[in-house]
């Protein structure tokens, strides 16, 4: 929901020497184009921009599409869980829903046997979907709580300053799409047949409801993940070896918040939802088997797309651990009800005597391949979402990191460490930082306060890190707004690697945003790209989502550790050495990403644990979608053609 994405910060901050440090000439770009001094690369790929999108899986992304060239993809049409009308296929019930029958057992738990059918799901709802569009005298008098779709109030001119990211003929879509209901909680009856949903799979759009319209979120947190997912061992089989079932959704999204059977819609491409995901899939290459790497949220999957590993808690002010109200209970309330006792963010899973981690790790232990947990002694992880406990501007919010609703600086060492030691130029490019800044160092100008509140500080895995945020001159050369991002597009001189993540707006997040702005804005960047094609010929762009926003999917998921991997999301990789509508299967995660820029610019594994040590997928033929030397995942080279010259036309 949109109220749970807005980031605040004071309105008036005292200026010192971080501002100054933040008013420092940046460093500038290697001339990364022509490459002449720049560090050699391993293939003719010199710019990786990752574009990172919200809350999306493949299954309720591409559910219906059809490839092209003799290509398989694995999707609900092809497995014939739907059928390309979007109705239930033959095979619905591989999508079928449960309910856990109580008593529920007395602590968290990852699986279940005593579970009983829905005779139809739970009613699909509006959960924090805009109702009505939001007027030029609201941003005025409530700037933190406005957001998208506009009316008319708000000029042509003010829409393309708050959204520099799209281009001008797709400002429109700033405007359309509320439900158009009495509020933002309930039933939504814009969904067909909403009050007797058969048990499975059902299509979003239809005659009342349009691919442009704001739809509900959905529960999308860490425990929350693992207990939908219903994973036991003893239901494993050759094509899912993991045992889990994935057929708890709407049970614990029902009794977490008020998002009923969100999670089991789906986008129809055969209707021409997705038109510009589906031609890209069409023109270049996608995976059917990329997942997000931590189960849950934002947060997590962020930090470890440019980590490789998971946040922890640091020693601050003397405080060793978060405090014990911000720690996870998992366990049920009572015998009748799943929600959870402390729906909290931090864990200490080292500890099996500690609320909801026995569950997790008896699991893995019981994987033929016994993966390693990763959690260090004594150590507390996040979880679900907290806030970096720098500002913006690079002061230190150390109340709220005292209270732990802020993670104190992290020494852990990111991807931008590694690119900084080779001399490879990289950015972290927010869409709405350069506003952010402004409000922490005291602006409070509307459409400051409103753009601010929309940068994702959160997605920013630098804006944790000690050695980016709390330096000001490395914040300065690296942590920049998507404005900077299309300037120096336009100018064709990108740095070699670039991260770039739209703002809550435009991310495509349910409720607060619509794929189709998503879609806008990853437009823009090809359009931008093949302005220049000597620069396009160098350069792969991978579109990808942090985690699938606790939607429903169809497709494996290998447990690496006790933090995922988690379900599949879309990814598709732009570039002339892609071209040909090809589907790859083999497995990888964000952590992928990470393993392609490290081959691809001769980098090591950040650190001895991080999971870019793990191998690339070993699989048999009958099954590409399961390593059998699990845990592994791919570097990404697979999924490009760079023996022959499809860059030239």
């Amino acid at each position: 929901m949109r109220k749970l994405r807005r980031r605040k910060w004071p309105a008036a901050i005292a200026l010192g020497a971080m501002l100054t440090g933040q008013m420092a000439a940046p460093l500038g770009y290697a001339d990364e184009h022509h490459h002449r001094h720049s560090p050699s690369t391993t293939t003719p790929i010199k710019h990786v921009i990752v574009l990172i999108g919200e809350n999306r899986t493949f299954d309720h992304t591409y559910a219906t599409y059809v490839p092209k060239r003799h290509e398989k993809v694995a999707n609900m049409l092809s497995k014939g869980i739907v059928r390309a009308d979007g109705s239930p296929g033959p095979n619905a019930d591989q999508a079928r829903q449960f309910v856990v029958n109580t008593p529920l057992p007395s602590t968290y738990f990852i699986s279940s046997n005593n579970k009983t059918p829905y005779t139809s799901l739970p009613t699909p709802e509006l959960n924090g979907a805009p109702n009505q569009q939001t007027s030029l005298a609201q941003i005025q008098s409530n700037p933190t709580g406005s957001g998208a779709p506009f009316d008319n109030t708000v000029s042509d001119a003010q829409l393309a300053s708050l959204e520099p990211s799209l281009e001008p003929q797709d400002l429109g879509l700033l405007r359309t799409g509320a439900t158009g209901a009495a509020g933002t909680t309930g039933l939504d009856a814009r969904v067909a047949n909403a009050a007797n949903l058969p048990n499975t799979v059902f299509q979003l759009t239809g005659p009342d409801l349009s691919y442009d319209a704001y739809t509900g979120d959905t529960v999308h947190r860490f425990f929350h993940m693992w207990q939908q997912s219903d994973c036991d061992v003893a239901n494993a089989t050759p094509d899912n070896p993991s045992g889990c079932l994935n057929d708890l959704y709407p049970f614990v999204a029902t009794a977490r918040d008020d998002s009923g059977s969100n999670s089991m819609g789906f986008y129809n491409m055969q209707d021409g939802d997705a038109p510009l995901f589906k031609k890209l899939a069409d023109e270049y290459t996608m995976s059917d088997n990329f997942h997000q790497s931590v189960m849950g949220g934002t947060a997590a999957n962020h930090v470890t797309l440019g980590t490789g590993d998971f946040l922890s808690w640091s020693e601050f002010n003397g405080m060793t651990a978060p405090p014990a109200s911000t720690v996870a209970n998992p366990d049920p309330q009572s015998p009748s009800s799943d929600k959870y006792k402390a729906d909290r963010n931090w864990a200490q899973c080292d500890d099996p005597t500690k609320p909801g981690i026995q569950a997790i790790v008896s699991y893995l232990e019981s994987l033929p391949y016994h993966p390693p947990t990763r959690c260090e002694t004594g150590v507390f992880y996040m979880v679900n979402n907290v806030s970096p406990g720098f500002l913006p501007n690079g002061q230190i919010d150390s109340a709220n990191i005292v209270k732990g609703s802020k993670v104190p600086p992290s020494p852990l060492r990111n991807i931008g460490d590694a690119l900084n030691e080779k001399g490879i130029s990289w950015a972290y490019y927010g869409g709405g930082y350069n506003a952010a800044v402004r409000v922490a160092n005291g602006s409070t100008d509307p459409f400051d306060r409103l753009i601010a509140s929309n940068y994702c500080d959160i997605c920013n895995f630098a804006s944790y890190s000690a050695s980016i945020m709390g330096d000001p001159a490395q914040r300065a050369a690296h942590i920049k707004d998507a404005t900077d991002f299309f300037d120096a597009l336009e100018q064709g001189h990108l740095p070699a690697v670039s991260f770039v993540k739209p703002d809550s707006i435009l991310d495509g997040h349910p409720a607060s945003s619509k794929l189709n702005l998503l879609e806008g804005m990853t437009k823009k960047i090809i359009d931008g790209l093949k302005r220049h094609p000597d620069l396009f010929n160098e350069t792969a762009l991978f579109v990808a989502f942090d985690e699938g926003g606790g939607y429903w999917d169809s497709g494996y998921m290998q447990p690496l550790d006790f933090f995922g991997d988690g379900p599949r999301i879309p990814f598709i990789v732009v570039s002339p050495y892609t071209r040909g509508g090809r589907i790859v299967h083999t497995y990888y995660d964000h952590v992928s990403i990470l393993k392609f820029i490290e081959k691809n610019w001769k980098l090591k594994p950040l650190t001895a644990r991080s999971r870019d040590n793990l191998p690339n997928p070993v699989s048999a033929g009958s099954n590409p979608y399961v390593p059998v030397n699990a845990p592994a995942i791919g570097d990404l080279m697979d999924m490009f053609d760079f023996h022959h010259e499809h860059h030239h036309r």
